[in-house]
């Protein structure tokens, strides 16, 4: 690939694009799907891709831009502004946009996301007249200082954690969506004062300084230690950095005709020819893949949003046909309107890649030979070699606790509280389980020396879910 390439920024939407799905090593998989599914007429937020290039010049020029990034930026906000018919920074018709990573290959939660870029308090007095909803804008804006502060600036996610649990024991409630608009506006000034605090300087008022610092934090995501690692654990070479995503927001946190979630085509634990996944209602993305909250699982959907429902179905099955592999797939409900955010060839275990391999076949979507190539890796024969409960109907040992299998097996070990302890343990010949309230990209080392992970919050789609599937762990 020529590393002097002049182009940096490649847009989409609107139902065209600049790129394609055969540019991944260039746009990383989710902006060479992002392209592609605009290109094909799905309903994705327009948007534009900052080359993996253009990652690797950043790293080789000491964490500095290529000469006309800054103007191929701005004219992918004016593509953004142009096609959404708002303005990023605006008091009057805001624009607010999402930043995300993607690596050519799929690494499921290792590098960074912020959401909701743009958002300063002149522009929250004027999303909140123009929708009509504070509760909405403020909850949009306290996640925006918690995720800028954590993923950018390194003010620790606990710190923000802490208050928001502190304001709901003290106003008597147990969940975020509890809180009321002016609880969330109050807790927008304790975020601020927490990122002044550890930062030394106060939240960054300008958009364009928003967006910039978010992408820097993006490309030195790359290199990050839970990212190395999982390159190393998952034998990712070669590779010239992250793509940079840049996306107009779409909010699944309006109320409760908004939601969010993940779904893939087929059970990704047995290979079942079924949708699986789950969703919240009134959530952003981020709830949903972080396992923050336990979501609903996606059959309910159809009942919350029967619409939406059946225009995802048709939208998975197009996807499928599409690239030919089962799909893991993101989107978010706008006032009952459906947006895809992202696909992606979604990860399954041993079993469920034999299943859909051969179901694929037989439906005559793919060639056996592509079959045996692509939809089974080694990986997912070495699996099936992996112990199973027998019988478990005629089980006699007391049952403590139920939980959702979300990648299924039997494992045994000593149960150890923190992912390093776990590496160590490890090394020392142990064999333990990790058992963490929920796991974060952190503790991926951890994940891959244990036999087993078992967390307190989470659902069958969150990182932690998707990447013990992809690595056989129960």
């Amino acid at each position: 690939m020529n590393k002097s390439s002049s182009k940096h920024v490649y847009t989409f939407g609107n139902g065209i694009a600049e790129g394609n799905r055969d540019l991944r090593d260039l746009l990383g998989g989710k902006g060479a799907n992002l392209a592609e599914m605009s290109s094909i007429g799905l309903p994705v937020p327009p948007g534009f891709t900052i080359s993996t290039e253009t990652c690797g010049y950043y790293t080789d020029h000491k964490s500095q831009w290529p000469k006309h990034l800054n103007k191929e930026v701005e004219r992918g906000v004016l593509h953004i502004e142009n096609v959404m018919g708002s303005k990023l920074g605006s008091p009057d018709n805001p624009l607010l946009v999402s930043v995300r990573s993607g690596a050519a290959i799929s690494m499921p939660g290792m590098m960074d996301t912020v959401l909701n870029l743009g958002l300063n308090a002149e522009v929250a007095d004027g999303l909140a007249k123009k929708t009509r909803n504070k509760r909405f804008v403020y909850d949009a804006y306290r996640r925006l200082i918690d995720m800028f502060g954590d993923v950018v600036m390194g003010v620790h996610h606990s710190h923000f954690e802490y208050a928001i649990d502190s304001l709901k024991k003290e106003r008597g409630v147990e969940l975020d969506v509890d809180l009321t608009a002016e609880d969330l506006k109050t807790l927008v000034g304790k975020y601020q004062d927490i990122y002044q605090k550890h930062t030394g300087s106060v939240f960054p008022e300008d958009p364009f300084e928003q967006l910039r610092l978010a992408a820097d934090a993006v490309f030195k995501s790359w290199n990050i230690e839970r990212a190395v690692k999982y390159r190393k654990i998952n034998k990712i070479t070669h590779l010239l950095g992250t793509a940079v995503n840049v996306q107009a927001m779409v909010f699944g946190n309006m109320g409760e005709d908004c939601g969010t979630g993940v779904c893939f085509t087929r059970n990704p634990a047995n290979g079942e020819k079924t949708l699986y996944g789950e969703f919240l209602i009134n959530a952003q993305g981020e709830d949903v893949v972080a396992g923050i909250r336990t979501p609903l699982d996606i059959v309910k959907m159809a009942e919350v949003f029967p619409d939406s429902y059946q225009e995802l179905l048709a939208t998975t099955s197009r996807l499928e046909k599409h690239y030919k592999n089962m799909q893991d797939i993101e989107f978010t409900i706008q006032k009952n309107q459906l947006f895809i955010l992202q696909t992606r060839n979604g990860e399954r275990t041993g079993a469920a890649a034999v299943k859909i391999a051969v179901d694929m076949v037989n439906e005559e979507l793919v060639k056996k030979s592509t079959a045996i190539r692509i939809l089974v890796e080694p990986r997912h024969l070495n699996q099936l070699l992996h112990p199973q409960f027998e019988n478990v109907s005629g089980y006699k040992e007391k049952v403590i606790a139920r939980g959702l299998p979300a990648s299924p097996g039997a494992a045994v070990g000593q149960v150890i509280f923190s992912a390093n302890e776990a590496e160590d343990a490890t090394e020392e010949g142990r064999k333990v389980i990790l058992v963490r309230v929920e796991t974060t990209a952190e503790d991926v080392g951890g994940m891959n020396a244990s036999e087993g992970i078992l967390t307190a919050r989470g659902g069958m789609t969150s990182h932690a879910a998707v990447v013990a599937r992809g690595w056989g762990k129960c």
